[in-house]
């Protein structure tokens, strides 16, 4: 195990959280345009999120705002 990585692709719109350096042997689509990456053991080593600046602007920036009005 490693520290957390994270990886952001502006071009492709892709965030990437590695929490292994394991390579990957598998992937779950936890949702549509988010998936999990497992190494051989079935063992969460990752995550990709697709179109990332949508789940980012929802999931930091509402929240934010609602706590300012």
């Amino acid at each position: 195990m490693t520290k957390l990585h994270m990886a952001y692709f502006e071009r492709e719109d892709i965030l990437h959280l590695s929490i292994s350096d394991d390579p990957e042997v598998a992937s779950v689509e936890i949702s549509p345009n988010i998936t999990a990456e497992l190494n051989e053991k079935g063992k969460l080593i990752g995550i990709e999120i697709l179109n990332a600046s949508t789940y980012v602007r929802h999931a930091i920036l509402e929240p934010v705002q609602a706590k300012m009005l």
